[in-house]
């Protein structure tokens, strides 16, 4: 079976981004292709059983110097892995699928939880996602386009 065929589309090393499967319409994302699976920060990690297998329950904030409009989700999980950060911490991290939409399109990612508190950006994307369609040009910053002027002055924590 060959690999699907993508038009790329050219996005800079951050963008804003929507998660409309869980109901977080802008989120600040580092696009890292040094990274295999994407990272969303995550706090209240809760697993449970269901009746279709292990599931987890977490909060996001997506704005990055803010506490306010967090999100509780609930998805089923979709792998364990242990996950070596840029500074060397290695950790053992719930992996969940979840829709990214990046320049007005919708790409499936691996995505681990974890606390990203003190890290630049809320959600990093990894290659395996980026992958299904983008290049990364590490000289741009938003080229999909800026969320709304009072989304980014909630990201700032000026609401």
């Amino acid at each position: 079976m060959s690999e699907p065929v993508y038009s790329n589309t050219i996005a800079g090393w951050r963008e804003w981004v929507r998660l409309p499967g869980i109901g977080v319409p802008w989120i600040k994302a580092k696009l890292d292709t040094g990274a295999r699976s994407s990272a969303l920060h995550a706090f209240d990690i809760e697993e449970f059983s269901g009746d279709t297998g292990d599931w987890v329950r977490f909060r996001v904030h997506p704005w990055q110097k803010s506490e306010s409009d967090a999100v509780t989700v609930e998805c089923p999980v979709h792998d364990r892995r242990t996950v070596r950060s840029s500074s060397g911490h290695v950790e053992e991290r719930i992996v969940v699928l979840l829709n990214v939409e990046i320049h007005g399109r919708t790409v499936t990612a691996e995505t681990t939880l974890t606390n990203r508190d003190q890290m630049g950006f809320r959600m990093l994307i990894g290659r395996e996602a980026l992958r299904q369609g983008f290049l990364v040009d590490s000289d741009k910053s938003f080229l999909g386009g800026r969320a709304p002027r009072e989304v980014r002055r909630q990201n700032r924590g000026r609401a």
